[in-house]
């Protein structure tokens, strides 16, 4: 059986920190509280059981270092990404052992950047001052530029995950798919492949699928995407363009979105958020 690294977290990338954090809020969703990284870029969370939604916008007065020979700046991919979009700027796998991930992208052709150890301060729910520190494997795909790609290790999850931070008031109990749009979807097949760990994926006509393990990566076509998420994305730059959220009760959620006057399409089994009301993201809210 193959390792697959599952989801860590989603970079939803935008312009306006505390008007997505209110959106997301609305949405029912239980948004934390702001952070700060020690570059400028400033983040909001939204908590699942091994996963997390991070809303990340540059802060006022930040210094973010450049990108240079081997060095990805995690700061300066946000930065260039929202000066030509807002929305899932990156996809980030757990790491157990980002040194060795590190390595092993190196080894396949994917890697060749410095690992990346930064800290910073949290808060928990109930406004305890805590401290989070992680490392940071970055990957890149050539066909991809506008997609960023790392993987992340945690060394205080004890400080990070909190149960009280999971219970969403739409009950939403974690992410189980994102989505991205590609002319031609099976060309980003090898990468993935090296990126997730994941030798088996499906390729049919809609696109390419890749199993993690808890969740699915899927990469679309035009016409895909569309029949999905029911408004049109252009394939070329490739990029991360859909979110899929499990919920326990999906009339329940759209009685929310009703009493909350938030737009959304109902999409076969889904009740979708278009991306121009959410920040640049389609967000598929599913049955669990």
């Amino acid at each position: 059986m193959s390792f697959a690294r599952p989801f860590d977290h989603l970079v939803l990338a935008t312009n306006d920190l505390d008007a997505a954090g209110a959106f997301y809020d609305h949405l029912g969703f239980k948004v934390g509280t702001r952070n700060r990284h020690p570059w400028g870029t400033e983040n909001r969370i939204v908590q699942f059981p091994g996963s997390f939604l991070e809303l990340i916008a540059v802060g006022e007065g930040a210094d973010i270092p450049p990108h240079g020979e081997g060095v990805f700046s995690f700061g300066a991919f946000v930065r260039d990404y929202l000066d030509t979009f807002e929305g899932l700027a990156m996809l980030v796998l757990e790491s157990k052992d980002a040194l060795a991930d590190n390595t092993d992208f190196e080894k396949s052709g994917i890697g060749g950047f410095k690992p990346f150890f930064f800290e910073r301060k949290g808060v928990r729910p109930d406004g305890t001052p805590v401290e989070v520190s992680f490392s940071l494997a970055f990957a890149k795909n050539a066909l991809s530029p506008c997609a960023g790609f790392f993987v992340c290790q945690q060394y205080r999850p004890e400080n990070f995950w909190n149960i009280a931070a999971q219970q969403h008031p739409n009950g939403a109990a974690g992410i189980s798919e994102v989505m991205m749009i590609a002319e031609n979807p099976a060309d980003h097949a090898e990468f993935l492949s090296h990126f997730t760990g994941q030798r088996e994926m499906q390729s049919t006509s809609a696109g390419l699928s890749v199993e993690t393990g808890r969740d699915t990566i899927s990469v679309m076509s035009e016409a895909s995407a569309a029949f999905r998420l029911g408004e049109a994305f252009e394939s070329n730059p490739a990029r991360f363009v859909g979110v899929a959220v499990s919920v326990p009760d999906i009339k329940i959620l759209e009685a929310r979105l009703v009493d909350q006057k938030i737009t959304f399409q109902r999409r076969n089994k889904s009740i979708v958020i278009p991306s121009d009301s959410a920040f640049g993201v389609s967000i598929a809210f599913e049955q669990a």
